[in-house]
């Protein structure tokens, strides 16, 4: 096994103190190659992988002190790092001094995040801990910490103590999960960041429906309601209770960046469900939002019901256009019906920033799908049509340019 001390990591000289500036582009690539660095290491030695993630939790925070953060691209990428160095320092085979070395050293960076970047690392504290009775000590450390807060914020002075998240996870890590629930009632707020832990605590003693009450018991106008929906979800689920937690759950706690990304991700946790089932719950669920579920039909070949939705309610003509080319040879029918709802949703003036190319490429795209279903002249005659009950004139004219050929 190599050595921690004398391995040379090339990340380690590179997060320097304050090293980027203002630049968060530089900073971005550095954190991400650290993590890749990092992960390489983990097959060979699975205990200098997990140093050099201590390592590096020392030193972002530090070195991107002055980083431009207001796009939250940077806190995401250190995020998406703590996840992943989090659970490699956490599964490493160390002897007991080297991980109480690594917990002290990783403590007292959290206590120096000043930023904060790494605030979310005591969100793992009790698995970093890697054994209850680690855990349990580390939890009789903070905890009096955390009553002596809530006790003063209780009574109106306002005190943060950062080792709050991290008693609460390593007590749910040594098995105290009353003491977990106890500590909880003297919270003077019911934050969803704490209570979850409640919910934790309930699951762990298989008090499953009580454990979803006590989340759902915290629906309040500022709570993350798809990250409550998920803890419940993710009860059900365990639970074997598959078709209630997608009745009661599955559409807000799967909801993607897109359309597609929920579809997809309610599509791959609940496989006993046909697509065409989870398309037609997800389109009654958002009236008037018909077209932006066409690429969800499309991804899962239910093109009948793509062109339907994509003619029902606006649908982005980029989107369409898209599917026309992708379809031309293997789906030419396909192809045609959405180049023509491209086509249309152009001719009634929708669609962001417009440029003569994206009707044009509409049009090219779609009359190359007629091409291949033999369908030229009707679809001619079809866009024909379009151009005469159309009122925006930038793009009838270019359309009436290309019919005119």
């Amino acid at each position: 096994m190599t050595s921690p001390v004398t391995h040379k990591w090339i990340f380690a000289p590179r997060f320097r103190r304050n090293a980027f500036g203002w630049r968060s582009q530089p900073a971005l690539a550095r954190v991400k190659g650290a993590v890749a660095e990092i992960k390489k290491v983990v097959r060979k030695d699975p205990v200098l992988a997990a140093e050099g993630a201590v390592l590096f939790l020392e030193k972002v925070s530090p070195a991107l002190a002055h980083v431009d953060s207001s796009s939250g691209a940077i806190g995401t990428a250190v995020n998406n790092a703590i996840d992943v160095l989090a659970s490699i320092i956490a599964g490493a085979p160390a002897d007991n001094s080297v991980r109480d070395k690594w917990l002290e050293r990783l403590w007292q960076a959290v206590e120096d995040d000043d930023i904060p970047y790494i605030e979310l690392l005591p969100e793992y504290w009790g698995d970093l801990c890697a054994t209850p009775e680690r855990a349990s000590r580390w939890a009789d450390s903070f905890i009096e910490g955390v009553r002596m807060a809530w006790k003063n914020t209780c009574s109106g002075h306002y005190v943060h103590f950062k080792g709050t998240i991290a008693c609460l996870s390593a007590l749910i890590k040594a098995g105290r999960n009353e003491e977990v629930l106890a500590l909880l009632e003297l919270s003077p707020y019911k934050y969803w960041h704490y209570r979850k832990w409640g919910v934790k605590a309930l699951s762990a003693m298989g008090r499953k429906a009580e454990a979803i009450r006590y989340a759902e018991n915290n629906r309040g106008i500022n709570d993350p309601l798809g990250a409550i929906a998920e803890a419940c979800e993710d009860i059900l689920l365990s639970s074997g209770m598959s078709d209630e937690a997608y009745a009661r759950y599955a559409f807000l706690a799967n909801r993607g960046t897109s359309h597609l990304a929920t579809f997809r991700a309610i599509a791959k946790k609940y496989p006993n469900k046909t697509a065409a089932e989870i398309l037609h719950d997800l389109v009654e669920g958002t009236p008037g939002e018909e077209g932006k579920w066409f690429a969800s039909a499309k991804s899962a070949g239910l093109y009948d019901e793509a062109i339907a939705l994509a003619n029902k309610a606006p649908c982005d003509p980029r989107t369409l256009t898209r599917a026309a080319k992708e379809a031309a040879s293997e789906h030419p029918e396909f192809g045609v019906e959405a180049g023509m709802a491209a086509l249309r949703w152009l001719c009634e003036g929708y669609g962001y920033e417009i440029t003569s190319m994206d009707i044009w490429s509409a049009y090219r795209h779609t009359m190359e799908a007629a091409a291949n279903a033999c369908s030229v002249q009707e679809t001619r005659d079809r866009i024909r049509k379009l151009v005469q009950t159309s009122d925006v004139r930038f793009v009838a004219d270019i359309l009436s340019k290309e019919l005119s050929k």
